[in-house]
């Protein structure tokens, strides 16, 4: 079931009262992104009642978005022991939402038996189709990434253009390392790892 945040103080004690795990999206009525992804949002919490879903109106209550980061309506976060665990951006369907803060066909180390979250940041820019199809991939592998449009980002784009000494895009940002366009075998490689 879905519980909308009221202010600061219910989301405290939201996060005091569900120490391990629980859904938080940031949505906003005058996004119909965020309209689409509410809708997946209410599949996703009829399917899997155990864990817990909780919206922030980013209309109604002011700043909380600035305490995760978000910067985009809509924006899912899986909090897991107060921390974030997983970060999406945009509309996803409710069985996406079922295999990311599941963890069906996560990557795993190797031998270790168990699985491992990865920080993706994907850096894509307007009418790029390897940016579509590297994001398409993360998704089809169940690896939540956080997207950043360099075309609206100057900041971003600087410094990307610093790490990498490169303009092109997608670049993708696994754990700190950089792949520099769509190159899948690398891409593996990082999150096997």
């Amino acid at each position: 079931m879905i519980e909308w945040i009221k202010d600061h103080s219910h989301l405290e004690r939201v996060q005091k009262k569900d120490k391990g795990l629980f859904v938080l999206a940031f949505y906003g009525d005058f996004s119909a992104n965020a309209k689409r992804a509410l809708v997946e949002l209410e599949n996703f919490s009829r399917e899997s009642k155990e864990i817990p879903v909780f919206i922030v109106d980013v209309g109604k209550v002011k700043d909380v978005h600035k305490q995760f980061d978000v910067k985009n309506v809509p924006t899912v976060l899986m909090i897991q022991n107060g921390k974030i665990a997983k970060r999406i951006e945009g509309i996803e369907s409710a069985s996406f939402y079922n295999r990311i803060f599941f963890g069906i066909n996560s990557f795993s180390k190797k031998g270790a038996g168990k699985k491992v979250s990865h920080r993706v940041v994907v850096y894509s820019g307007p009418g790029c189709p390897a940016c579509g199809t590297a994001k398409a991939y993360l998704r089809k592998c169940g690896i939540a990434f956080r997207e950043i449009d360099i075309s609206r980002d100057q900041h971003a784009a600087e410094k990307l253009i610093q790490r990498s000494g490169q303009m092109a895009v997608p670049q993708i940002d696994i754990d700190g390392h950089l792949v520099v366009g769509f190159n899948q075998a690398k891409i593996d490689q990082l999150l096997a790892n």
